[in-house]
């Protein structure tokens, strides 16, 4: 079996040679591989600031710095692991549903394979054309959704397809087990009650960062996990879930979130669980001059990783 893996930061500088995630090989292939990461440099679904369309970019020049052993897991993801970065989606700036089929002919062929995507955003809209290129395959899935927004209401300004009503539109289409989801770190104000009950209107359990803060780390966790069970399941991560103390770098930002610590250590934590799919979205580096949310994304994206690594390896 031939294994892809980053190159050697000892053998060639961090700096040199093609900007892909974590270095690793620029490979559109769906043979010997665990996971593929996939860039969609796609920002027509948002609402506020634009400019998520160089997020993926922004994660995969920065993410030369992780190296790959993840100390917290004890594990060494090269050793364990095969992966690519499998370039990017060929969206078409502007046109939404278009970009959609064009993500579902681009994500099939790995989904098919048993390959598991890691997609890197991009605003939250682009996690609806991943959900349907997975349940074509999976059925539906267990989401966990980490963000501090619902991404539910029916429609903005008049449109059905945006970063806010993703998963309105996966729920009606089926491509999500709402029974098995949960919607973890929303907060700031809204416009009225009826939006804060939204989401569990739809049947999903939600835990506000208010809630958290309360329950604290072990049991927000026991929650998901019990959720979510060993349902086939896809991980999606906002980073405006975490505060623009420490992540700046975003759309739609919203104070009292949590540190880079915090949030790093949520996603170690979901070890053991079936996942099939994760995104990471609205990095937007115009507003991150000093890197800051880009590796902090990049470095979400690792720990992701890491847990492929950790469920392969039975640890």
């Amino acid at each position: 079996m031939k294994k892809y893996v980053p190159l050697n930061s000892l053998e060639t500088p961090r700096f040199a040679e093609i900007k892909t995630f974590m270095r690793l090989p620029n490979v559109k292939t769906t043979e010997d591989i665990d996971y593929a990461v996939i860039g969609v440099p796609f920002d027509t679904g948002t609402t506020y600031r634009p400019g998520a369309r160089f997020g993926p970019a922004a994660i995969r020049d920065i993410s030369s710095l992780i190296k790959p052993y993840n100390v917290p897991q004890r594990i060494n993801v090269v050793d364990e692991l095969s992966g690519v970065d499998y370039g990017d989606v060929s969206v078409i700036p502007g046109f939404i549903e278009d970009t959609y089929q064009q993500m579902v002919r681009g994500l099939m062929p790995i989904v098919k394979a048993g390959v598991i995507p890691i997609c890197l955003g991009g605003d939250h809209s682009i996690t609806l054309g991943e959900l349907r290129a997975i349940a074509s395959v999976h059925g539906p899935v267990a989401l966990v959704h980490f963000d501090s927004h619902f991404d539910t209401i029916d429609s903005y300004f008049g449109k059905k397809y945006n970063h806010g009503t993703v998963f309105k539109r996966a729920l009606e289409e089926g491509l999500i087990d709402v029974t098995h989801s949960i919607q973890i770190g929303m907060r700031g104000t809204f416009y009225s009650e009826d939006d804060l009950n939204g989401s569990a209107d739809l049947g999903f359990e939600v835990i506000t960062s208010f809630e958290m803060r309360e329950l604290g780390l072990a049991e927000v966790i026991r929650r998901i996990i019990e959720r979510v069970g060993d349902h086939k399941a896809f991980l999606t991560f906002d980073i405006d879930f975490v505060d623009p103390a420490y992540a700046p770098g975003t759309g739609t930002i919203e104070v009292g979130g949590f540190t880079s610590a915090e949030s790093l250590d949520m996603v170690r934590k979901l070890k053991g669980l079936n996942f099939v799919g994760y995104d990471l979205v609205e990095v937007l580096p115009a507003y991150d001059p000093t890197q800051i949310t880009a590796f902090l994304a990049a470095n979400l994206v690792f720990e992701f990783i890491s847990l492929i690594a950790l469920k392969k390896s039975g640890k």
